[in-house]
């Protein structure tokens, strides 16, 4: 057998634009013939793969699962939301996610794990780019357990079952009544979809966006001509409204629109009969952060009539 060169792989990699352990695969099997292993690159689908994985992906799906006292979300993205719809791609969004409850949140962990019918979630997502004809990617993924109590989940704007355009999980510390926890949990999610808090605790806001918030609200109070000790107290009370904006616990409960929302856990727990704790909560978003390319649908008609 030839001897697989350094130089060889990248030779291939820049002709094909695979990626490198594919590009190195492809010349083991063809015995390091070029021409070969570019038309090997190109019958698995990998060389066309790479060419769509320049295209921007926001649109795609949010998928869930859950199972008992652990939950997962994933997202999984493609360039259009035609594809959201696509019966194999919800497949591969449901299984995914399935997987994740057991890998979690490393996603490069996720991507080499077994999945049916191919080598590995990265070889799925390779071969669904291949049959779709759009870039598809594996963006992220998480995972939420507890060890006594429930953890809940609820999709907004579901297109199939357990995958939507948002995906939030909840998980809650107790050893109450099963069944009264789970929906405690549901409401909780769906508060989170519709509020999006960004801590769960006073304690566990980012210290660097509190500093950033104090300094905007001292410089807004100092602004209005205040004495300096009155701009402390300005600026400590309206932290509390920050408070009230951002963490969950200190959130007005959507629901019933007057609790907290840690003083409505308070009182579900007498209902549930023990102690409810949150012990965290994921919401996902379906493209959020990520650039999303304006289309100009004149100028392109346009460039196409010529």
């Amino acid at each position: 057998m030839a001897e697989i060169t350094a130089a060889a792989v990248k030779a291939l990699r820049e002709q094909s634009g695979a990626g490198m352990m594919d590009c190195k695969a492809a010349l083991t099997e063809n015995d390091g013939d070029m021409e070969a292993s570019i038309d090997w690159l190109r019958k698995k689908g990998l060389s066309a793969a790479a060419k769509k994985a320049g295209r921007a992906a926001a649109e795609g799906l949010v998928g869930m699962a859950v199972d008992g006292n652990t939950g997962a979300l994933v997202e999984v993205n493609a360039e259009t939301d035609f594809v959201g719809r696509n019966e194999t791609f919800q497949q591969f969004v449901a299984k995914t996610a399935s997987i994740a409850l057991v890998h979690g949140a490393d996603v490069d962990s996720l991507k080499a794990a077994d999945f049916e019918g191919a080598t590995n979630v990265e070889q799925a997502v390779v071969d669904l780019v291949a049959l779709i004809g759009e870039n598809i990617g594996l963006r992220r993924s998480v995972q939420l357990s507890v060890e006594n109590g429930t953890v809940a989940g609820y999709i907004h704007n579901q297109v199939a079952p357990g995958m939507g355009k948002i995906g939030v999980l909840v998980a809650l510390e107790s050893t109450g009544d099963k069944a009264k926890l789970d929906e405690l949990g549901r409401q909780l999610a769906m508060h989170v979809a519709a509020a999006q808090p960004q801590f769960l605790d006073v304690s566990s806001v980012d210290a660097s966006a509190l500093d950033r918030e104090r300094e905007v609200l001292a410089d807004q109070a100092r602004a209005s001509g205040k004495p300096e000790e009155i701009v402390d107290k300005m600026v400590e009370g309206r932290l509390r409204k920050y408070y009230e904006e951002v963490v969950l616990l200190e959130q007005t409960y959507v629901i019933d629109g007057e609790s907290k929302v840690g003083k409505f856990v308070e009182a579900a727990a007498k209902d549930i009969g023990a102690p409810v704790t949150i012990a965290g909560f994921e919401r996902f978003t379906l493209g959020e952060g990520v650039e999303r390319k304006e289309e100009d649908f004149a100028d392109e008609v346009a460039k196409l009539a010529g």
